[in-house]
């Protein structure tokens, strides 16, 4: 460790990790592993992977048949033995995790230096859309919506866990930076049609909303599984600034990150401090349209 890890305010090294990740969990978390070890080769205090790091699958039948419970979790344990021995904050975007025989939960998993579990997220919103050109995803039908919003504390400040579709929820973010947030995270699998026309406006906007750092990991490109991702892994200043951002294809990038910018951002645009509690229109009642004659 550096004297970057020497509290709140101290400067930072970040490291998304971009993967390309697909059917086979062992060749995923084989690549995952030489990704991450590569982060920490370059200096990376914190690393985040994307969405679905062990396993990219459609089939309910194959996903059932590759994923554990978390006790007893092979991915999770060697990712927790990882963060300890290379001595960094590991954030694992997502492993699908079993919590019944018809169920999982994506289920994001921040680990501390010395191999604990610090936080752990479920998805709260579910990718179910019905996209042009035929694609269509049901994530209801495999997994259990997470129904908390999770906070964590890093040694440089307070970051949000949010997981892909979750970031067409402004709501969320918001709240999490009134909670204290001076991160967010958004582990992702966008899909290369959403992504090409929203991903930057997105995930800039969720940073110049909030006041907050940005660290959007992605998977990317052609998936053995039959879907193409984003890619395009970003991580954004607290004015809305690209600091650094991936290609397609797998790989590693990085910023460091001043935490000072947060607040500077905030006092620039102090838009937190003046939320204000409203009362909702009511519904509008169906009405018959009349065409002019």
């Amino acid at each position: 460790m550096d004297n970057r890890m020497s509290g709140d305010n101290a400067a930072f090294r970040a490291a998304l990790v971009q993967m390309r990740g697909g059917r086979d969990p062992q060749v995923n978390l084989d690549a995952a592993e030489a990704l991450i070890r590569r982060a920490g080769e370059g200096g990376a205090d914190y690393v985040l992977t994307p969405e679905n790091t062990a396993l990219m699958e459609l089939s309910t039948k194959k996903l059932f048949a590759n994923i554990q419970p978390e006790e007893g979790n092979l991915a999770l344990a060697r990712f927790t033995a990882l963060a300890r021995e290379l001595g960094i904050w590991l954030h694992i975007g997502s492993i699908a995790v079993k919590v019944s025989d018809a169920r999982a939960a994506n289920r994001s998993f921040l680990i501390a230096p010395q191999g604990e579990i610090a936080a752990r997220y479920d998805k709260i919103h579910m990718f179910d859309v019905d996209l042009p050109g035929g694609e269509s995803y049901r994530e209801s039908k495999n997994y259990q919506p997470g129904e908390k919003a999770v906070l964590a504390d890093l040694p440089w400040g307070r970051v949000g866990l949010t997981t892909c579709y979750d970031l067409r929820f402004p709501a969320l973010y918001r709240a999490l930076a009134q909670a204290g947030a001076s991160f967010l995270t958004v582990p992702s699998a966008f899909t290369k049609q959403t992504g090409e026309a929203h991903w930057h406006i997105l995930l800039r906007a969720r940073a110049i909303e909030t006041g907050c750092f940005v660290f959007a990991a992605a998977q990317g490109g052609d998936h053995d599984m039959g879907r193409s991702t984003y890619g395009h892994s970003l991580i954004v200043s607290p004015w809305g600034e690209i600091l650094c951002e991936a290609g397609t294809g797998p790989e590693v990038i990085f910023a460091d990150i001043d935490p000072a910018l947060v607040a500077d951002a905030r006092a620039r645009i102090p838009s937190l401090r003046h939320d204000r509690d409203f009362d909702a229109p009511p519904a509008l009642p169906s009405a018959r349209i009349v065409e002019a004659s």
